[in-house]
């Protein structure tokens, strides 16, 4: 069973589903694995007949906290400013940081995901009152929560430390206040030069009320908070967050002991890394979510995150082969639940990932598996051949017209592959096919060549209609013959690209002209006689002899 369903299964009554967001920067494609994750688990529970909404929220009183993307001017002006109140980049018509790098970006690849959650931007539930409530129950357990602070995570508070962060009125930031005093009305306060090392504040002293957008409460005491507010059943988390002692078992404790409430379910999940190297959103590094959102099609990038349980780390790369092997994974796949013949073992239930994977959550899983889906590395060749015909090659290879649904694949995929090999492919991907027999081959051994012309023989009997079937052919001849596959290969890439590596041999082939095909590898051949397997060996005992 797919883990979201499995989660589902355990839970009764209406659901509220939850995802948040600090908006401190571009944010990566690995951020979205929350979002994503979130959604299939909204989408299973309706599944299973539980009335469930999806929320999603953005931290926006957070302070900025980060350099990334501040000019050197605006970094003691804004450092420790509320990002709702940060101005967003030049050029940008948002209203605010945030807006910009959160509203319009990172939320702006939702729909095209299928994604439609209830969007709450924190800014104005603490602005509107919404929050004051909650504010005044943490400030009068404070106390609680500094012991919580202590037994859950031997995080020591001073005593005077209250649960609250003041927007200082005469600097504006959030992230260098220290509150203390709360006399049931107002709280007093200081803006401490030295308070953290990334922001200075300015001295100030002053003494408010707790409420309307003056105030925020500190990251796990809001996250309680909100819990509360919504009727939260479910919010996952990162690895980081859901390490024991740490983040989320301090909210939780929180939840329980001030705010009287159970928390939510946590399904804590692994990082998107590069490298492996965990992305960040403050460091300004790794792909933009926006960018890989209008790269990949969005089957594919929902794929990319539910293939896998939320436990696996997944590794992204776009600069290596992790796109193509992305479209082949989910093409093998589809191949599953259409009933075609797959290679390799298959997931639990993969009927259940595609479904999740594709952006209608109400369409015919089995009909979308059974579309002609062409292979993305022999696309990706394709695009490189002048002349080609793609639409025309591709009916041929499915041997019948592509229906509209498996041409608009097709325009996408082509469109991908050609982005793909403009920005991240690497050189292997990239061919240039000699209009003339390359002089390297002179270079070839004598079982190369035979190689060579044995496999245009047998290409002439077995017609290979796919880059999977000139695959097997090389492969055989490689063995027939006696020549190891990296010998094989190396003499295919050196016949037709004049280099000893390239993309699969296979699908290279199959993107050439058949007569050109057969031409270039007898002429490689040469004048080396073709010879059976049995006459090669007694040639070769012979020469032992």
């Amino acid at each position: 069973m797919f883990w979201a369903d499995e989660l589902a299964a355990g839970l009764s009554g209406p659901q509220v589903v939850n995802d948040s967001k600090t908006p401190s920067g571009t944010v990566h494609v690995g951020s979205l694995r929350g979002v994503v994750l979130h959604d299939a688990i909204a989408r299973a529970l309706r599944d299973h007949g539980l009335p469930t909404e999806f929320r999603y929220g953005v931290d926006d009183l957070d302070p900025m906290d980060a350099q990334a993307l501040l000019t050197p001017d605006a970094v003691d002006r804004y450092m420790g400013v509320p990002l709702a109140n940060v101005p967003a980049p030049e050029g940008s018509s948002a209203p605010s940081y945030a807006r910009h790098f959160v509203g319009e970006l990172f939320m702006g690849t939702f729909e095209g995901l299928g994604i439609t959650p209830v969007i709450y931007w924190m800014s104005e539930l603490y602005t509107n009152g919404t929050m004051d409530p909650y504010i005044r129950t943490a400030l009068d357990h404070a106390d609680v929560i500094r012991d919580l602070y202590w037994s859950v995570s031997k995080v020591a508070k001073e005593p005077d430390w209250l649960p609250l962060s003041v927007i200082c009125e005469q600097c504006g930031k959030v992230g260098t206040t220290f509150a203390t005093d709360w006399n049931g009305s107002t709280v007093a306060y200081v803006c401490k030069p030295d308070l953290v090392t990334w922001a200075k504040g300015c001295g100030y002293r002053g003494r408010v009320l707790p409420t309307s957008g003056r105030v925020k409460l500190p990251f796990n005491v809001d996250w309680a908070a909100k819990w509360t507010l919504f009727d939260i059943t479910v919010e996952g988390c990162g690895k980081d967050l859901a390490t024991a002692g740490g983040s989320r078992d301090r909210s939780d404790a929180i939840s329980r002991a001030v705010f009287q409430r159970e928390p939510p379910l946590n399904v804590a999940y692994e990082f998107l890394n590069i490298g492996g190297r965990k992305m960040s959103t403050s460091k300004g590094t790794g792909a933009t979510a926006h960018g890989i959102a209008d790269l990949l099609p969005p089957e594919l990038l929902r794929f990319l995150f539910l293939r896998h349980k939320p436990r696996r780390a997944i590794e992204f790369d776009p600069e290596g082969d992790t796109i193509p092997g992305l479209f082949d994974e989910f093409d093998r796949i589809a191949d599953a639940v259409a009933g075609r013949p797959t290679r390799g073992e298959l997931p639990a239930d993969p009927k259940a990932i595609l479904r999740q994977s594709l952006v209608d959550p109400d369409a015919d899983v089995v009909a979308e598996a059974g579309r002609f889906r062409p292979p993305f590395r022999h696309l990706a060749l394709l695009a490189q051949v002048p002349g080609v015909d793609v639409a025309a090659r591709m009916a041929a290879e499915k041997g019948t017209p592509l229906d509209a649904r498996e041409q608009a694949i097709l325009d996408e995929r082509i469109r991908v592959a050609r982005a793909w090999l403009e920005s991240f492919a690497p050189d292997r991907y990239r061919v240039v096919v000699q209009e003339s027999l390359p002089a390297g081959i002179a270079g070839l051994t004598d079982a190369q060549r035979l190689m060579l012309g044995a496999l245009a023989s047998a290409a002439e009997g077995a017609t290979p209609d796919s880059g999977a079937a000139w695959q097997d052919l090389i492969f055989g001849m490689s063995q027939t013959y006696g020549v190891s596959s990296g010998d094989a290969f190396g003499a295919v890439y050196l016949a037709f690209l004049d280099r000893s590596n390239g993309p699969r041999a296979g699908w290279l082939l199959a993107s050439l002209d058949r007569d050109f095909v057969l031409r270039r590898l007898r002429d490689a051949a040469g004048d080396v006689p073709l010879r059976t397997p049995s006459e090669l060996a007694e040639a070769s005992a012979e020469d032992d002899r």
